[in-house]
Formats: C-alpha cells, structure tokens, sequence
C-alpha cells in the first residue's frame, strides 16, 4: 500500500500491507453506506421492503436499481434516466459496463419473443464436473417414487463434506429450479449425519439435474399482471418426526416468481391444521410481495387468490368465529383469517390434480410431475426457443462498481 502524507519517502518505497479492508467487520457496511448515500444523492429512494433495491419515480417513468455487493442491475422505462445513472457511477466510483444483462450471480438471461427466460445451465455443468458421478442415468423425476428415508437407515457415508457440498449447490440451483425445492428440502434433513443410502439418493437427483440440465423459467409479459398464490401440505410426511410439509408458490401473470419448500416447526394435529399453517406461510410471503410490487408501481393486485385443495382449512381461515377445534393453533396461524378480512386475500378451492404446490409437498409420478412444471413455465432452453438478439422494450443492463474512492476527498479507501 501507499505510504500515508506526512512520512518521507525519497525513495518511493511501499509499505507492506498484513491486513485488508475486506478483512475488517465493518468493511462491507461501510461500503454499501457509501453507495446508498451516492444514490439517494440522485434522488433514488431505498425500498422498505428490500434494502438492496433503489427506486427513481419521475411522473410516469420509473428507474430500478438492484444490488448485490458491487454488482448493480439498472432497469427501467427512461433510458435517458438509465444512461445518466450510469454516467455519474463511473465518475463516483468508475464502473464497467457490461450491457445488456446475460449473466447474473449465476442465472443466464435470454431474451425471447413471449419475455425471459431465466436458468442456471453453466453453474449447473459445473456442479455435475464437481460431483463424484463418471457417468449420469436419465430419470425423470427429481427423486424416487414411494421414497421413504430416515436418520437411522443404513451405514454412515464415508465423505460426509461431499454430501453437505452437493447439497448446498442443489439449494443454489433452486434459484430458477422450483422442481428441485422439495428435494433440496428432503435432502437437507440428513446433513448432519449423511448415510449411504441418503447419499444414493442424492445421485438420484444429480441424475435429475443432467437430464434437465437447461431447464428453466419463463418470465412472460402481460398488459394486465394479477398475483396468485398456491398453497399445500403433506401431512404427517416426515417419519422421523411426524411433521408436515409446507409448501407455497405465487405467480405473478403466469410466471412463477416465488416459492418454498419447508418442513413445519410443530406436529399439526389433522390434515386442515397442516393446510391452515402453510395458507399462513403463503399469505405471510404475498403480503410482502404486494407491498414490493406496489413500490414498482404494480398496483390492483388487491384481493389476492390463494388456491388451497382443502375445503376445512377454507372454512376455518373464512370463519373468524373461534372454533373448539383451533384452540391448539398458535396465534399467527390466524394471519390468514386477518388478512381475508382486510381484504388482501380471496381463498379459493380447486381440485389436488390441479394444486401447483403439490411438486413442492411430496414426490409425484412422472406425467403429473411433468404436467404441474408445463403449467408453471418450468421448460428446457430448446423449448423455450431462444433468440438472443431480441430487442426488449425494456432493457436491463449490468454494471460492476470498481471502489476506488479519493483519499483527498476525506472518504476511506476501499480500493479493490
């Protein structure tokens, strides 16, 4: 490093440097301090809903700001307003422009007639290249039919860091993946003790990921956007501790652009009970949502539909009467029933065939396995037909911040 002002240094020496900025706690808040102060500069305001969001509002144009360390996402309908942001980023902090957006943290971004399509082929090959496989099956599902494993069940995996690895990046995957939530899910339940046949298991799902190695979701644009939820839950599935799975998704459109995949915190005493909780988790994730649209300008999404396939369950969240079989349930389950009388949700029944939750419950058969991801978006790159060169109305572009910051200015350096 540099050598402070005042030491005299006739022969321009350097000193040595034992410890860096990046090493320091406070370093990467200080960092993001500083960017947020620069941009509020410029009239960006930060979003409450998401802190790492920044939003310019002028009239009917609208500026969007994401971002994630020193990676910035810039998009918009001023591309005046996008080109001036820019200008005054690479004289804050210098930038590189990178253009449109192709490659996010990992998700590829292609631009195609019906919208974008988003996927995670190239971190889904390395993955493969790190895995222990030589050679992949083709299957069809991401994990057996009529599966059923338990902590205890077979002799201990010999290379326990392997499967915890494996599985973290299969969590990763699920970032455009929705059909690989449950199974991130199951998996992770036998992290701390891997054993053999948990570990056979996990090849079974590697050898999912290969046959579907360029799947992904299609963002697809709409005059008229409304959000829609889908709850659900396997009661009882969890043999080792008889708790049930939650299991969400909200689509926005016809694009899915939420999900989750969770066991429950405590044992639901019925099947409605099982139902009731996860209608709180998905009624607790579109509140969030609506509030984070309404900033980008998305409005009338009020009331929300939330599918459920469990007529009780509807009936209980309907009712505000008390009734003799929820007094067992804790309080914020009954974040439901609030919200229904607000007005922020519509419940609504349809049929278990057409529950699109259900891939995030439990393990299906093949052709309904399939038939939910066709109905969600869920398709391979070949399907989707790309055309890259096609022109958006709405452009997204990437810079990355390079943090020089000028000593003389009185401001820390966090040179990288």
């Amino acid at each position: 490093m540099k050598v402070p002002d005042g030491f005299s240094n006739p022969q321009n020496q350097v000193c040595l440097l034992k410890k860096s900025i990046y090493g320091l706690k406070q370093a990467s808040r200080q960092w993001f301090h500083k960017l947020q102060i620069s941009l509020t500069t410029k009239n960006f305001v930060q979003s409450k809903n998401d802190y790492s969001l920044f939003i310019k509002k002028d009239g009917n144009h609208i500026t969007i700001i994401a971002v994630y360390v020193d990676d910035i996402i810039l998009t918009g309908n001023d591309a005046n307003c996008i080109s001036q942001i820019k200008n005054y980023l690479h004289d804050t902090f210098s930038i590189k422009d990178l253009g449109i957006l192709h490659y996010f943290l990992g998700l590829e971004v292609a631009y195609i007639d019906a919208g974008i399509f988003l996927s995670q082929a190239k971190f889904t090959q390395d993955l493969l290249k790190e895995s222990k496989q030589q050679t992949f099956k083709n299957v069809v599902t991401p994990l057996p039919h009529n599966l059923h494993l338990t902590t205890d069940q077979g002799p201990l995996y010999d290379d326990p860091s392997y499967y915890r690895t494996m599985v973290g990046k299969l969590n990763f995957l699920t970032n455009t993946r929705p059909d690989l939530a449950f199974t991130v899910q199951y998996l992770s339940q036998f992290m701390q003790n891997p054993r053999l046949p948990h570990a056979s298991v996990l090849q079974h799902a590697l050898n999912y990921v290969h046959t579907t190695t360029n799947q992904g979701i299609i963002i697809k644009g709409s005059d008229q956007l409304k959000l829609q939820a889908y709850s659900d839950s396997d009661w009882a599935s969890c043999p080792n501790t008889r708790r049930s799975i939650t299991g969400c998704i909200l689509l926005l459109g016809s694009s899915p652009i939420s999900w989750k995949s969770k066991k429950q915190s405590t044992v639901s005493r019925s099947s409605s009970e099982a139902e009731y909780r996860a209608m709180a988790s998905a009624a607790s994730e579109v509140t969030w949502l609506v509030r984070l649209l309404e900033e980008l300008q998305l409005t009338s999404l009020k009331p929300v539909l939330l599918h459920c396939d469990n007529i009780s369950a509807i009936h209980i969240a309907k009712n505000p009467v008390f009734h003799e079989r929820t007094k067992h349930i804790d309080i914020d389950c009954h974040f439901t029933r609030d919200k229904v009388l607000e007005g922020l949700l519509q419940l609504t029944y349809l049929p278990t065939q057409n529950q699109l939750a259900d891939v995030l419950t439990k393990i299906l058969p093949s052709h309904q396995h399939h038939q939910l991801l066709s109905k969600l978006g869920i398709c391979g790159a070949m399907v989707a037909r790309l055309t890259p060169d096609q022109k958006v109305a709405c452009s997204i572009h990437e810079v990355t911040l390079f943090r020089n910051f000028s000593s003389d200015r009185g401001e820390p350096d966090l040179a990288s």
